[in-house]
C-alpha cells in the first residue's frame, strides 16, 4: 500500500501494496475551489428546500433574531432572565446577518430568512472545505474525496449544513478544530485546535467540547513521550485556553447588555441539562430508546453509518495482519482520529432524552471515520496479487460491485432527501400567501392549534400580524412573547421577567387566547 502522507507521523491507514509499475502514480487531487463548489452547492439547495426540523429551532432562534431585527418575536421559558440557558451573543451574530440582508432593496422578511439560512450554507462550505484539505493532506487525497461523497450526499447534512441551531454552528467549529490538530504543517496546532473548539461549545453548544479530549489526550501523550516536550505543551493548552476565555468574555459582555445582569450562558445550560434534579432537566421533555440514533444515523448516512462503526475494527485488523511493524505514535494517532465520533455516539445513547440535531457536532466525525474505512476495504478489496482472494476476481467485475454499491448509497441519500423536502415542506409554503399584496399590508392574527410546533416563524408573517396560541390537545408550555415595551436603558427590554414561564414544562393558560379573541386566519382547522 502507498504510505499515509504525514511528514510528523504516518496514520496507520495505508493502501495496499501495489505492482512496481504503479508506485509513481500518484492518487487524484481535487482542487480546493472545486471542492468548495461541492460542498457548497448542496448546502445551498438545503438553505431554499430543506424544511424546518425542529420547533426549537424556530422559537428559540428564529424568534430571538426576528425579535432583534423587527421590533416583536415569541419567547421561550429559556430567554427568561431567570433561567437564562439561551446566549444573546449566538443570536446577535446571525441577526446581524439578517439585517445586511435587509438592506438589499426590495427585499421582504422572507427574503432575510433565506439570506441568512444561505449565508449558514456558505460558512458550512469553507469549514468542510478546510476539513477536507486537512484530511487529504494528512491522510491520502482519496481519503480526503471519500470524505466529500459522504457529506455532499448525505440527507443528515442537507439540513444539518443550514440549520439555525447551536449544534450545526457547534459541528461548523468541529471541522475546524479537527482541521488545526490534524493539520501539523508547521508544528503543532493545539491552541488553534482548543481555541476552534471552544468557540463551538461557548457560541455553539458546550456539550461539543467533549469532542476535543482524544486530541488532548493526544498532545498530552506526546509531551509525555517527548523530551523537553512537556513545557512547549503548557504553552499550547494556556494559548487556547486564553483565546477561549476571550470569546466567552464577549459572550458575558453580550449577555450582560441584555439580561442586565452577569450570566454564563454554557455554564447554565449545562447545570440544567446534567444537575437540574427531578421535575427539570432534558427528560421532561421526553426520552427515546437506546437504538434511536442507530435508527437515526442509518436513515441520514445509509452505508456511511455503518462503516464509521467498523472504522476502528478496521483499523485493529490493519494493525495485526497488514503490518505488525507500526510505531506507537502511528497507533496513537489512528485511535485519535477514530475516538471522536466513537465518543460522542456513546455519551448520547446512554442520555434518555433524546434528538436528531444531538448528533450535528459528530457528522464530520463520521464521515471521517466512513472515509477511511472505505479507504482501507478498497485498498484490499482492489488488490492485483494473484496469490490473494481478491486478487483473482476479475477488475471488471470488482468495479462493478463498487459502483453499484456506491451508486445505491448515493441514490438512497438523494431519494431520501427529496423526500424530506416534498413531504414536510407545507409549513413554508401555505405561509407564503401571506405576503400576497392582499395581506402584506394588513394586520391581525394566524392562531395555532395542535400543529403550533409547525409554525415557521415571524419572518413568513407581515408586519402587522401576530402569532396567537389557541386551547388544543397539548398540554405543556407554550411560549409567550417578548416584550415591546420602550422603558429603561437599551433597545430591547429583554431583562424584564416575562410571566407564566417555568422550567418544568407546566402549562400556563395564560399563553392561550380565547373564544372572543379575534383572529382572521388560523393554521389547524381539524379538531383538537
Amino acid at each position: 500500500m502507498d504510505s499515509v502522507k504525514s511528514n510528523r507521523s504516518a496514520s496507520s491507514v495505508k493502501d495496499a501494496k501495489a505492482p512496481q509499475k504503479s508506485q509513481s502514480a500518484r492518487p487524484f487531487r481535487l482542487d480546493p475551489m472545486v471542492a468548495f463548489y461541492c460542498f457548497l452547492l448542496p448546502n445551498v439547495l438545503g438553505a431554499l428546500y430543506a424544511p424546518i426540523q425542529d420547533c426549537d429551532e424556530v422559537f428559540n432562534y428564529w424568534e430571538p433574531t426576528h425579535y432583534l431585527t423587527h421590533g416583536f418575536g415569541l419567547q421561550t421559558w429559556e430567554w427568561s432572565p431567570e433561567y437564562a440557558i439561551r446566549s444573546w451573543f449566538y443570536v446577535s451574530l446571525h441577526a446581524m446577518a439578517s439585517k445586511i440582508g435587509s438592506l438589499v432593496p426590495f427585499t421582504t422578511k422572507v427574503h432575510e430568512f433565506y439570506f441568512l439560512r444561505i449565508a449558514l450554507a456558505f460558512a458550512c462550505a469553507a469549514c468542510e472545505t478546510r476539513l477536507f484539505l486537512a484530511i487529504s493532506r494528512t491522510f491520502n487525497p482519496r481519503i480526503g474525496i471519500m470524505f466529500l461523497l459522504c457529506m455532499v450526499f448525505s440527507p443528515g447534512m442537507f439540513h444539518a449544513s443550514v440549520a439555525y441551531l447551536p449544534s450545526s454552528f457547534a459541528m461548523y467549529g468541529v471541522m475546524l478544530g479537527m482541521a488545526a490538530f490534524l493539520d501539523w504543517r508547521g508544528g503543532l496546532k493545539t491552541g488553534l485546535g482548543i481555541m476552534w473548539f471552544g468557540i463551538a461549545g461557548i457560541v455553539g453548544w458546550p456539550f461539543t467540547m467533549a469532542l476535543a479530549i482524544p486530541f488532548l489526550l493526544e498532545d498530552i501523550a506526546l509531551a509525555v513521550l517527548t523530551k523537553a516536550g512537556i513545557e512547549s505543551a503548557i504553552w499550547r493548552f494556556l494559548d487556547g485556553i486564553v483565546r477561549s476565555l476571550i470569546v466567552l468574555g464577549l459572550g458575558v459582555c453580550f449577555d450582560l447588555f441584555f439580561y442586565h445582569k452577569p450570566e454564563v450562558v454554557p455554564f447554565n445550560m449545562v447545570w440544567y441539562n446534567v444537575f437540574s434534579g427531578a421535575g427539570r432537566g432534558p427528560n421532561i421533555f421526553g426520552t427515546e430508546p437506546w437504538h434511536f440514533y442507530i435508527r437515526n444515523l442509518i436513515l441520514n448516512f445509509n452505508i456511511w453509518f455503518i462503516l464509521a462503526t467498523l472504522a476502528m475494527p478496521l483499523i485493529a485488523l490493519q494493525m495485526y495482519v497488514g503490518d505488525r511493524a507500526l510505531s506507537s505514535q502511528s497507533r496513537l494517532r489512528s485511535i485519535v482520529f477514530l475516538s471522536p465520533f466513537y465518543l460522542w455516539l456513546a455519551i448520547f445513547t446512554v442520555q434518555p432524552h433524546k434528538e436528531e440535531r444531538f448528533m450535528y457536532p459528530c457528522y464530520p466525525a463520521l464521515a471521517l471515520n466512513a472515509a477511511m474505512s472505505l479507504h482501507i476495504i478498497l485498498s484490499s478489496f482492489g488488490s492485483t496479487n494473484p496469490g490473494t482472494l481478491f486478487g483473482k476476481i476479475p477488475a471488471k467485475l470488482k468495479f462493478a460491485v463498487v459502483s453499484v454499491v456506491m451508486l445505491a448509497s448515493i441514490e438512497a441519500g438523494l431519494f431520501r432527501t427529496l423526500g424530506i423536502v416534498t413531504a414536510y415542506s407545507a409549513p413554508l409554503h401555505i405561509h407564503k400567501a401571506l405576503q400576497s399584496p392582499e395581506y402584506a399590508t394588513s394586520s391581525g392574527n394566524v392562531c395555532y392549534g395542535k400543529e403550533w410546533y409547525r409554525y415557521p416563524s415571524s419572518y413568513f408573517l407581515p408586519a402587522g400580524m401576530r402569532a396567537k396560541f389557541v386551547k388544543s390537545a397539548f398540554d405543556g408550555l407554550l411560549p409567550g412573547e417578548f416584550s415591546e415595551a420602550s422603558i429603561g436603558f437599551g433597545i430591547w427590554p429583554t431583562w424584564l421577567i416575562p410571566s407564566g414561564m417555568n422550567d418544568q414544562n407546566v402549562e400556563d393558560f395564560g399563553k392561550y387566547v380565547g373564544p372572543s379573541f379575534t383572529t382572521e386566519h388560523r393554521s389547524d382547522l381539524t379538531p383538537a
